[in-house]
């Protein structure tokens, strides 16, 4: 309905991010039925509908771009979280078969994986001096990720630059998860 809406409001949509989370902290022995599809509603399936819901505007238009939050917890294998984590790794699947299916339509998507922003939530809820001290060490970048340091990114891959870019993820993560 949000996205009728804006629709109506604002015409075709051409750019969709996805950016809907819930890192609330569980073990794997706490978690019931009720508590996972609360967490998979809000982590994953809000993603694949909103997708679903702007398509045939950019169908139509011939172009879009849609983002996808996803996160780096995945790719580290973060305990304490697993249905979160779970849920950002299949962004990533969900972002690369959107991709080839919606590609021929000149529509784009990509992931954004961000690593520890300090959002004011985090701030609230998961620092701490130790738990950040510890994650700076990880970073090859000295400096904690701001808010700030993720818009750079999603509008590069909103915009035209990025035009040729598809079924990707976009690390931001200061250098925590390195190839080498």
């Amino acid at each position: 309905a949000s996205i009728a809406e804006a629709g109506e409001r604002h015409g075709p949509i051409s750019i969709l991010v996805n950016n809907a989370a819930n890192d609330e902290r569980h073990l794997m022995e706490e978690v019931d039925e009720e508590f996972w599809t609360k967490m998979l509603d809000i982590n994953l399936k809000a993603y694949f509908f909103a997708c679903q819901a702007v398509a045939p505007d950019m169908k139509k238009l011939g172009a879009g771009s849609i983002i996808n939050f996803s996160s780096i917890s995945y790719m580290m294998g973060v305990a304490g979280m697993p249905l979160y984590t779970m849920a950002n790794s299949a962004i990533n699947g969900l972002t690369r078969s959107l991709a080839r299916e919606l590609g021929p339509h000149h529509i784009r998507v990509n992931a954004l994986a961000p690593g520890w922003v300090l959002t004011q939530k985090q701030k609230d809820l998961w620092v701490t001096e130790e738990k950040l001290k510890a994650h700076l060490a990880r970073q090859c970048l000295p400096d904690p990720l701001a808010p700030a340091d993720i818009v750079d990114p999603v509008l590069f891959l909103a915009s035209n630059t990025s035009r040729m870019m598809s079924g990707q993820a976009l690390v931001i993560d200061g250098g925590v998860v390195v190839t080498g």
